[in-house]
């Protein structure tokens, strides 16, 4: 089974950096401030670590 991306929606902050990181897998709901995934089967594997690395939130992971 491959990996997908997942934001933990309670936990999101709405910095927006996992979107500025990668708008292709990452999108942002303004109504609700908070991030939300585009493509959760995404494979750039090193973008999603960056996103999750760089979120202040810790609510990204990678299962």
């Amino acid at each position: 089974m491959a990996k997908q991306v997942v934001i933990d929606q309670d936990e999101c902050l709405g910095c927006e950096v996992c979107v500025e990181l990668c708008p292709d897998i990452f999108g942002f709901n303004a109504d609700d401030a908070k991030a939300y995934v585009i493509d959760a089967d995404s494979t750039d594997a090193a973008c999603i670590e960056e996103s999750i690395a760089s979120c202040p939130g810790e609510c990204i992971s990678y299962e």
